[in-house]
Parts: C-alpha cells; structure tokens; sequence
C-alpha cells in the first residue's frame, strides 16, 4: 500500500480502519498490508507516541500517552473529546528486520537482526542463541527416549528424524505441525510393520542423527533380528492403494513403460507438516534406500519406487518429488546412485558399485543393493508451512520388498535455486 493510499483510507475515519486492522499470528495489532496510522514511535511527530488498541481488532494511532489511549479512546480522541489527542495519521514504516512491527514489544531478543527471533532456530556450532530461548546452540536430539522400534505415534517418527519442535497453524515458532502415517497418495491404510523407529540396520548402518532413524518399507521395516521380521524376498503387507499423482515416473535408461500403471502394493509413508524457522532457506534430510528388486528386475515393470515429496514444490521438482539422481531417475533399482552392491551387469546397466557391500550386511539385502546415504536439499521459504512425505511402495506384485531409511532432517540459511539430490560425502 502507498503512503497516499494510507493517508487516504485513514481520512475515512477511524471506524472504517477498524475492519481492515487485524491481529497476526504473532499476537500484534499492526500487521503488514492492512490499514493502520503507525506501528512504532517513530511513525508519529513530536512528543507523541503510537498508541495500542486494547481491542481484539483496531488500528493503531498517534497520540499522548497521557490519559486515555486505546480502542475506543483513541477514536474519541480524534473526534475531540477524551484524554489522547490524535494527530494526522503517521506514514508506517513497515516491520523491523525480523519481520515483526516496530514498537510492539514482542519477545524477539534482537530487532536488529533477521535471523534471531522466537522463530528461528538455533543452528549448532556458532554460541548464538538465535531462537531467544536464552541458551545459545541448544538444538539437541530428541529420540533418545524412544525406545520400541514399532512405536505407532507418527510425531515420534517425525522426532525420530531430526524433527523435535512442535508449532501449531497460529504459531510464530518452527515445528512440526502435523504428522500421520499414510499410504503413497497420502490417504490412510498402511500397514503398521511398514513403518519403524530403529537404532540400527544390519551390522554398519547407524542414525545420521540421534539414537534413532525412521525405516518405511514395502515388506517389514526391521532389522532380521526383530521378532517382527519378515524376509524381505516375499513380505506381503497386503495393502493395495493408489500412486501419487505423476507417477510412476520410467526411468530415462530403461526402455520399459510403466507409467500406465497406477497401482501401488504395501505403500508405507510419512507425510510431516511443519512451518520452517525464519532463518532458514533450505532444508536438507539424509535417506538410504535398499531393494531386493536387484539385479534380477532392474529396467522392469516390478520396481520399487521411494519419493521425497515436498508442497509446495520447488520448481524443478518431479510431480512433488525432490528426490531423483542425476539422469531423473526417482530413488528405485533403476537409479543410478545404487552404489552398495556387488560389480556387475543388469538390465543392460552396468553398475561398479563402488561402496561395496558393508552397508548390506546382516540387513537381509545382503546379496542385493542399496543407494548408499543420500542427501536432499531443496528450497524452503522462512515461516511458510511446508508438507513433506516420504513413501515407499512395490509396483507390480506384493513380493521382493525395499526398505528406505530416513535421517537427520534439518534446516539451512544458505539458499539453493533448486532441488538437489546428491551421494553423502
């Protein structure tokens, strides 16, 4: 909005201003874009001040701050009668640098800089207390307490990653909103073995973060020494859904179609919800995928497919999918970063492996393959509410399960132009 807009709506009276003045979600009565006679001290001349409605909703004025000063008040004040004295309506001066209004007496530790406020989050390593909890580097991991690795409450597989902090839609801080566990189309009906909280897999693979990392497969997300465990060469979890929109996707090396077919079989996912912190630009999270679809179906119709869905996407994102190599392959046997295998042929691609196969020991992939940790980094917008949702399925029948570990998300102010997926260094 101008200035001369502004000085125009105000002339038209202090009860029309009141519809359009509205609270934000950070508890203030002036907010960005709506009609209001100043936001701080310095909007108003002389020795006057801005004065706060006392009202659930109202505009803001100049005045003194001797004797009566908000709501009604301050309206009667500008008719002439009452203990504040209007004067001509103050120029806004828009937010200070961490995007809150001037003069509001929020609890933002520094106004000067827009990466420290309730909203931030404390990135480790730099003894600065971004949020303004009072402790500086005081993001710590919070799964240590979670120990049954079926655990059924979604919001402790979004802990399991990385995630600790919850915020709801009207909250100024970052956190997870919402959690559920869903089928690939986001619709409910997985089955509860699909998904799991583990402190480890097989005998080299470790969480990337904390004490635990979250497993979703299309067979049993366990370990072989789970009393749950079911080989990974023949699981039925006999659930049957829908793809998510777009997909599948064929991979550009195979000459198989697929894209035809819309049926997925033992999907498991996680879908998160989560407003990112106002000192982030990015965000990044870490997965391995393994799959028993190797070597015998590369570059068939029997694939399973793993995608990192984010809403809104990003630009170059595949239907949602953040997750692909560098070919625009989606995260399944025909990608080009399965790298935890043995040398060889299949499907006419040659893979060399260069990870050998520790990472496949004692997880009963042990003769098949797996990517090797992965990380994703995609663009995030400071305080937008963000989904995401992992999943997992099989195409074609219900047998020869995949198993995708997922870790470490966490936040970045470094901004990136697109998606990117890339081997772990």
């Amino acid at each position: 909005m101008t200035r001369a807009s502004s000085l125009l709506l105000f002339s038209l009276g202090i009860g029309a201003l009141a519809a359009a003045c509205g609270s934000d979600d950070h508890g203030n009565l002036c907010t960005e874009g709506t009609v209001r006679a100043c936001l701080g001290p310095g909007d108003c001349p002389g020795s006057q001040t801005c004065i706060k409605n006392g009202l659930a909703y109202g505009p803001c004025s100049c005045g003194s701050n001797t004797g009566g000063a908000a709501g009604a008040a301050g309206a009667a004040g500008a008719a002439g009668s009452g203990g504040g004295v209007v004067a001509p309506p103050c120029t806004p001066t828009g937010k200070d640098a961490d995007g809150d209004c001037f003069g509001e007496g929020d609890d933002d530790c520094n106004d000067a800089d827009p990466g420290v406020n309730p909203g931030a989050i404390d990135y480790p390593g730099n003894n600065q207390d971004e949020d303004c909890s009072g402790v500086p580097d005081d993001l710590v991991a919070c799964d240590g307490s979670l120990t049954n690795t079926a655990d059924g409450d979604p919001m402790n597989g979004a802990r399991a990653i990385g995630l600790c902090q919850t915020a709801s839609k009207d909250d100024r801080k970052w956190g997870v909103i919402a959690a559920k566990y869903v089928m690939a189309d986001g619709k409910l009906g997985m089955n509860e073995k699909s998904h799991g909280l583990l402190p480890s897999f097989g005998t080299n693979v470790l969480p990337r973060e904390g004490s635990r990392m979250l497993a979703l497969s299309s067979g049993t997300a366990r370990e072989p020494s789970d009393g749950e465990y079911q080989p990974v060469s023949g699981a039925d979890m006999g659930t049957t859904g829908q793809a998510p929109a777009g997909f599948p996707i064929d991979s550009p090396s195979c000459k198989v179609v697929t894209e035809k077919d819309k049926i997925t079989h033992d999907a498991a996912a996680l879908e998160i919800s989560l407003r990112v912190p106002s000192n982030a630009k990015s965000l990044l999270v870490d997965t391995l995928y393994y799959t028993f679809e190797f070597p015998s179906y590369v570059c068939t119709k029997y694939n399973d497919f793993f995608v990192t869905l984010q809403y809104p996407a990003p630009k170059n994102a595949q239907f949602g999918n953040i997750a692909f190599d560098g070919d625009g392959n989606p995260v399944s046997v025909n990608n080009a970063y399965l790298r935890a295998c043995k040398p060889q042929s299949a499907g006419g691609k040659a893979f060399d492996c260069p990870l050998g196969t520790s990472l496949l020991e004692q997880t009963g992939f042990d003769q098949s393959a797996a990517t090797g940790w992965l990380v994703t980094q995609s663009p995030a917008t400071p305080r937008s509410i963000v989904t995401l949702r992992f999943a997992i399925w099989d195409m074609g029948d219900h047998i020869l399960d995949s198993t995708v570990l997922v870790d470490d998300l966490r936040f970045s102010p470094d901004p990136v132009a697109q998606a990117v997926t890339s081997p772990a260094p």
